[in-house]
């Protein structure tokens, strides 16, 4: 599994937009395409800090997110208009939190 962790940060007068945007590319909307979870929050509205945690079946999946035709047109978008640090994790002992 991958796990996809980050935050983002634009313009909190874009944030509409942008998350506009963001829920065209939701991999969750497309069957088979290996997203366990996805999901953007935070206090956006008010100072354009979104967070960003993902869950993916393999990188294969993730990959294949990145590299979809919509995916690419949302970064070519808000590239120069957003500050991003997303890191993937590999997870290899998933397990309940209570245990």
């Amino acid at each position: 599994m991958i796990i996809v962790l980050g935050h983002i940060e634009i313009d909190p007068s874009e944030v509409d937009d942008f998350l506009g945007d963001v829920d065209v590319i939701n991999p969750k909307k497309r069957a088979g395409s290996g997203c366990l979870s996805y999901s953007t929050t935070g206090d956006s509205h008010k100072t354009g800090h979104i967070a960003v945690a993902e869950r993916w079946q393999d990188q294969q999946s993730l990959t294949a997110h990145l590299e979809h035709e919509a995916t690419q047109a949302l970064i070519e978008k808000w590239s120069g208009r957003m500050r991003a640090e997303v890191m993937k994790y590999d997870a290899f002992n998933e397990r309940s939190l209570v245990e």
